[in-house]
């Protein structure tokens, strides 16, 4: 039988090399390297989120665009000589640095160099404009706020059922106060559909027939803290209308305190954290047992001071001489009442007497007032002014005719027309002027001479020198 292997002993081939292994830190050095020649000092644009100032001086930040991310850190002496740079949250910036690798972490990062703004990031110019949309609409008007129930009796809570939040907000409410239900309605706080989700559950819990209960007296949507990209869905306009339009009050407590959201808007109260929710609505156990205890005091000591009071007047009452001995009162009654009777008839009497003078001092005034006797009076003065005037008129009238005829003799005498029946003249210049000097007659000059019968024009042959007055018509 012939054998289809060889068990002769052959020589021994070669052992193959082993292979190089590298330490973790061989291999991230050399990564490291090889980023730092192959790639180097660059420009790259994008937006900072994660934003970490330390207490060193130094910043930590992401930059993002819509695919990647990357790590990036200023040094504070860097940091020191950009001016006029301000890094926040959701800023467009163009950093300048080196690409390097970080290898504690075994993480790649930029070692910013310089910093130059590139304008808003486009998340937080979407953020701008949806609350200056939402806010010209009245959505986060003050006067749509409703109050936040002091004790509710059942809380709703929108948010993820593993979050942190969440055991945050319970161990805060129960520790404050216990007994108070709690209805989680579990929903995506981050990812693509998840602010739909928020908004049914809000809508939901306003909905009986979808409970299958009454409604909570309180919502909470809430999340813990992270990125502007890790908050967005709380920004979205979905989850802010269905707040909006809740029927139940809502609390928003998104993030950390220093994070703000479109929820928190339209919310009727933000709380900067979940813990902090917890409190504000959560009132504590303690704190209201002892001012219920207080209550319970106060009103007791007024309950007390009632009764003392009620026993006194009871007291007194018992006490009253009307209880003791009412004959004794109704007597002393019938006394005042005759004292009073015989008071009353003396001041009838004198104001009687009072009344007749006082009518007899009347009738003397209204005698003495009569019209009567004022009439006959003003007729006695009456006829004795017009005897007076009569008398007057007499003496008076012959006098007056005596001084007219006088009067009336001496115009006649000193009447022109008068003297002209005499055979007198008077001569006029040509403005109509009496003359009665020659000297006032110039050469030339027009003269008017009036006549008893009429009235002859001439003119001067001689007289003073000079030019003549104008001629009339």
């Amino acid at each position: 039988m012939q054998l289809d292997f060889d068990l002769r002993p052959t020589a021994k081939s070669p052992a193959a090399p082993e292979p190089a292994v590298l330490t973790v830190a061989a291999l991230t050095r050399r990564i490291r390297e090889m980023l730092e020649s192959g790639v180097g000092e660059v420009w790259v644009e994008g937006e900072i989120s994660n934003l970490r100032r330390q207490a060193s001086g130094h910043t930590y930040f992401t930059l993002k665009d819509a695919s990647a991310q990357v790590a990036c850190v200023l040094f504070a002496g860097q940091a020191a000589q950009l001016r006029g740079v301000r890094l926040l949250d959701g800023a467009q910036v163009r950093i300048f640095g080196q690409v390097t690798v970080y290898e504690t972490r075994g993480q790649y990062q930029i070692i910013v160099r310089n910093v130059k703004a590139c304008g808003e990031g486009a998340l937080q110019a979407k953020f701008e404009e949806l609350k200056r949309r939402l806010a010209a609409e009245g959505l986060f008007d003050p006067a749509r706020k409703r109050p936040i129930p002091r004790f509710p009796r059942r809380i709703g809570i929108v948010t993820s059922p593993t979050g942190a939040a969440l055991r945050d907000f319970l161990n805060v409410l129960h520790r404050r106060q216990r007994g108070i239900g709690v209805i989680i309605h579990p929903v995506r706080v981050q990812g693509r559909g998840a602010a739909e989700e928020i908004a049914r559950a809000v809508a939901d819990l306003n909905d009986p027939s979808v409970l299958g209960f009454a409604p909570p007296d309180v919502i909470v949507v809430t999340r813990g803290g992270g990125s502007l990209e890790d908050l967005w869905e709380f920004n979205e306009e979905p989850v802010a209308r269905a707040i909006a339009a809740s029927a139940v009050p809502v609390v928003s407590a998104v993030g950390h305190e220093i994070d703000f959201t479109i929820s928190d808007f339209a919310a009727d109260l933000r709380a900067p954290t979940p813990s902090a929710a917890a409190e504000i609505i959560a009132a504590d156990s303690r704190d209201a047992m002892d001012r219920l205890s207080q209550s319970a005091g106060r009103l007791q000591r007024q309950v007390s001071s009632r009764l003392d009071f009620l026993r006194e007047q009871l007291g007194g009452l018992r006490r009253a001489a009307l209880v003791l001995g009412p004959e004794r009162v109704l007597g002393d009654f019938r006394q005042e009442l005759d004292r009073a009777e015989a008071g009353l008839a003396r001041l009838a009497n004198s104001g009687q007497d009072r009344a007749a003078r006082s009518l007899e001092r009347f009738s003397a005034s209204l005698e003495s007032l009569s019209p009567a006797s004022r009439i006959s009076g003003a007729l006695a003065a009456l006829e004795g002014a017009l005897g007076r005037m009569e008398q007057s008129c007499r003496f008076t009238l012959p006098a007056a005719r005596a001084r007219v005829i006088s009067a009336e003799a001496l115009l006649g005498t000193l009447n022109p027309h008068a003297a002209l029946a005499r055979g007198y003249t008077f001569t006029l210049d040509s403005s109509g002027r009496l003359l009665s000097r020659a000297a006032d007659v110039r050469q030339g000059d027009l003269l008017f001479t009036r006549f008893q019968d009429g009235l002859v024009r001439s003119r001067a042959q001689s007289g003073t020198d000079g030019p003549g007055g104008p001629l009339p018509e």
